[in-house]
């Protein structure tokens, strides 16, 4: 079998868990190795702060408080995502404002935005797909001109990069996640990057439970209080521990991550050529992760046609999202402006190929045999019939 993903270990991890109990004996968040961690990333990625959170929802729920946000605020965001960049919003009683995605990409159409602003929009999420920058320039200039808000939601782009900055450090806010399917992981985790000053005192209370223990500890008030609403947002040291091990060897996940998507790419490159599928179009605007390699069929049936043939075959491919606006909540919460037709093609037609670090490069080309076995039996009279369909041409 062939799985869709698989958890690792790369080196230090166990050592260092061992270490946050025996020797450090804390396991409750704040702890040495959740200071290593977002030194790591303050100094790598080059953002004002960073905090680890229990998750990167968690850290997009910080995000939608340290912006203020009220009740019939809009947050105007793709469709094409998972429900918690919804969910972080709608939680403070704003309301998600879903435009279009691009056809190349797969990220928010830029050029749709300023359409879907209103009186009460407060702020824009560029959602990085797959790890491939979202037209930051654009969305930026955008939320300048109209004194938005920019959060990046980054969960997918942990060292990808923009015009060569980091993605999740060019927003107010940017959020990663470290959830076993990411590339670096600690089975569950997150975290917040804060790239404006404006938010560091209070992003620190809010993380705390909404207390002001961390100026309390540091000296600068005697009484250790409620100050502000907040969560408990912290992850343990044991997932700090875990997690730090993974970034002192994120270039070589990253790498061996890579290559792999350069492998499936080099695979199937025939096929795009002969117009059977697409692939992934990763270096319009930066530097890629290769966190994930997808490839866009040219219908529904021949998609999930695909995923049984390998499923047949030990092989688990799956496919996402569900688009948020037609999902039940997206109706209740959200709303759309103008339509949403390359989203609702796309989703129904994306599948996302097995990629991990301990992969070879063996089952990268027999997956690619399969795919391309599948595409050899498929039949001539349902080759006439999908002939006339197009894919949408990159913008």
């Amino acid at each position: 079998m062939i799985p869709f993903n698989k958890p690792f270990i790369v080196g230090k991890e166990l050592l260092y868990i061992s270490q946050a109990v025996i020797q450090n004996s804390q396991l409750a968040g704040d702890g040495y190795f959740s200071r290593k961690c977002q030194g790591w990333l303050q100094d790598n990625l080059n953002c004002i702060k960073a905090l680890l959170t229990h998750s990167c929802t968690g850290a997009l729920e910080m995000a939608a408080i340290l912006c203020d946000l009220k009740a019939g605020d809009e947050v105007i965001m793709p469709s094409f995502t998972f429900v918690s960049t919804a969910n972080a919003f709608v939680l403070r009683g704003a309301v998600p404002v879903f435009i279009d995605i691009r056809p190349d990409t797969l990220n928010i159409d830029e050029k749709l935005i300023e359409q879907a602003i209103t009186g009460q929009t407060k702020a824009i999420v560029a959602v990085h797909y797959a790890g491939t920058p979202c037209a930051m320039s654009q969305i930026m200039s955008i939320a300048e001109k109209h004194s938005l808000y920019v959060i990046e939601d980054a969960a997918q782009s942990l060292c990808s990069r923009y015009k060569g900055k980091f993605l999740g450090t060019i927003g107010h806010f940017g959020t990663l996640s470290f959830h076993e399917t990411k590339n670096v992981i600690s089975g569950e985790g997150g975290a917040l990057l804060i790239n404006d000053n404006r938010f560091v005192k209070r992003a620190d209370a809010v993380w705390e439970k909404g207390t002001n223990r961390k100026e309390y500890f540091q000296g600068n008030t005697d009484k250790y209080t409620w100050v502000d609403i907040g969560s408990s947002f912290l992850p343990s040291e044991i997932i700090a521990a875990f997690l730090y091990a993974q970034f002192e060897q994120a270039d070589t996940i990253i790498g061996k991550r890579n290559m792999l998507c350069d492998l499936y790419r080099d695979c199937l490159i025939p096929l795009e050529i002969n117009e059977k599928l697409r692939l992934p179009v990763y270096e319009i605007h930066g530097e890629g992760n290769g966190h994930m390699f997808y490839i866009t069929t040219r219908s529904v049936d021949e998609r999930n046609g695909l995923i049984h043939y390998l499923k047949e075959r030990n092989v688990h491919a799956v496919f996402h999202y569900v688009p948020l606006h037609s999902s039940p909540a997206g109706k209740k919460y959200a709303k759309t402006t103008g339509t949403l037709n390359i989203t609702d093609d796309i989703s129904s037609r994306i599948l996302r190929l097995p990629l991990y670090y301990e992969m070879t490069e063996e089952q990268v080309q027999q997956i690619s045999r399969y795919i391309h076995e599948y595409y050899d039996c498929v039949k001539s009279t349902s080759e006439s019939a999908i002939r006339e369909r197009t894919f949408p041409v990159a913008g």
